[in-house]
């Protein structure tokens, strides 16, 4: 099986994005509740947040912070429960 990876993420409203993954899945992801610790600080402030860009596999920000394909699929997944 081929690893995950995001191919497209649109920012929608508070802490919630959309994400499509390889395998097609499109699921909208809250992140409000996954942003502790140091690194992900600076993205408690929704300006940060929604500067996010996308890398060949997940997304991320400028302040290095990212979530690894395989968490936020295993969130949309969740989501989609």
């Amino acid at each position: 099986m081929e690893p995950i990876s995001i191919t497209e993420a649109k920012y929608l409203d508070g802490y919630r994005l959309q994400l499509t993954f390889s395998d097609g899945l499109t699921e909208n992801v809250d992140l409000e509740n996954e942003l502790w610790g140091e690194v992900f600080e600076p993205l408690k402030d929704l300006e940060n947040f929604r500067k996010f860009k996308l890398n060949p596999f997940t997304i991320e920000w400028e302040s290095g912070a990212d979530f690894s394909p395989e968490f936020l699929y295993r969130l949309a997944t969740k989501n989609a429960a």
